[in-house]
């Protein structure tokens, strides 16, 4: 008798719980990622699946940052250095390609791409982070979103995975076009 109402007592605690998540708002999320040292937020609804990058095939009279295509679970995707695309590293290193993590585009955005990434960093969401007041003044690419900071005072740059998949000059990964 006494398991029965146990049982019934967690029932209806989760279904409270459950209700409560359904009618509060939700916070945002991301996840966190590093490139050559710098630190990055991708939303979550926009991210896909976290991936190896072994296979990786290189494709010639590409960008230094255009690093291959992958096979991600049957599709191809052309698979972009996060921090050549952004001009923090000169090169990829023909070892470091293999290395890191990709984290491809959700399907809904309809680009067949990924981002090469040297570390996760875990997820994180409004909570955690603060605002920083950034320069009005200074030009930002429409995919470059907010900067915040965290619990130590570091740096988190908002990219908005989105905006990058119609961004002219991510779309455009061979010379000279």
């Amino acid at each position: 008798m006494a398991n029965k109402e146990a049982l019934r007592a967690l029932q209806s605690r989760l279904a409270e719980r459950l209700q409560a998540a359904q009618t509060e708002p939700r916070s945002v999320g991301w996840l966190a990622v590093e490139a050559a040292g710098h630190r990055f937020l991708l939303p979550l609804a926009d991210a896909g699946e976290i991936f190896q990058p072994g296979g990786l095939i290189p494709v010639p009279h590409t960008r230094d940052w255009f690093v291959g295509v992958a096979n991600l679970r049957g599709t191809l995707a052309g698979v972009v250095d996060l921090a050549g695309f952004l001009a923090l590293r000169a090169d990829l290193a023909p070892t470091q390609r293999e290395q890191g993590h990709l984290i491809a585009f959700n399907p809904a955005l309809d680009i067949n791409a990924a981002l090469r990434v040297d570390r996760l960093a875990g997820l994180r969401n409004r909570e955690q982070l603060v605002a920083d007041p950034v320069d009005l003044g200074a030009e930002r690419p429409a995919f470059a979103g907010a900067i915040y900071r965290d619990s130590e005072g570091r740096a988190w740059q908002e990219i908005s995975l989105a905006a990058l998949a119609r961004d002219e000059h991510f779309l455009r990964i061979t010379h000279g076009g």
